[in-house]
């Protein structure tokens, strides 16, 4: 039964990231040094998360399951060019459990974004970001 409810867990986890274009943590680390233009880059999760740390120069715009974190991502990125990078990420729970990311990427799409990318947080911000020793500030939302 264990093997199952694994199994039917993994492919809902497909499913939503088939429909998402992602990114790997270690990835938007690189981009955090690469010279030139960085991404905007959004927190649509829990505050407490990014009130205890979150990547450097990311913006708290969530819970993106809630329609008042949807508002608040929408008037983050409203005066956006539509043609820039934007890199969404929750880290909240485990990927396949993630109540934020897949609703704030879908409005990022109806507003009409062309390169925004979910940052695929396997196991959670703590385990996939921060214990690997990728930047982090904390502080309470700005």
């Amino acid at each position: 039964m264990k093997t199952l409810s694994f199994g039917i867990a993994v492919l809902l986890a497909a499913a939503l990231a088939a429909d998402l274009a992602l990114i790997q943590p270690a990835e938007v680390a690189a981009e955090l040094t690469a010279k030139g233009t960085h991404p905007a880059i959004f927190q649509v999760g829990p505050n407490v998360l990014y009130r205890g740390k979150h990547i450097p120069g990311s913006v708290y715009a969530g819970p993106a399951s809630r329609p008042e974190g949807l508002a608040l991502l929408k008037e983050a990125v409203d005066k956006l060019p539509r043609d820039r990078a934007v890199i969404l990420y929750c880290g909240c729970c485990p990927w396949g459990n993630c109540p934020n990311v897949k609703p704030a990427m879908e409005l990022l799409k109806q507003m009409g974004f062309t390169h925004a990318k979910a940052m695929y947080v396997e196991t959670g911000f703590s385990k996939d970001w921060t214990d690997k020793g990728y930047p982090v500030e904390a502080g309470a939302a700005k």
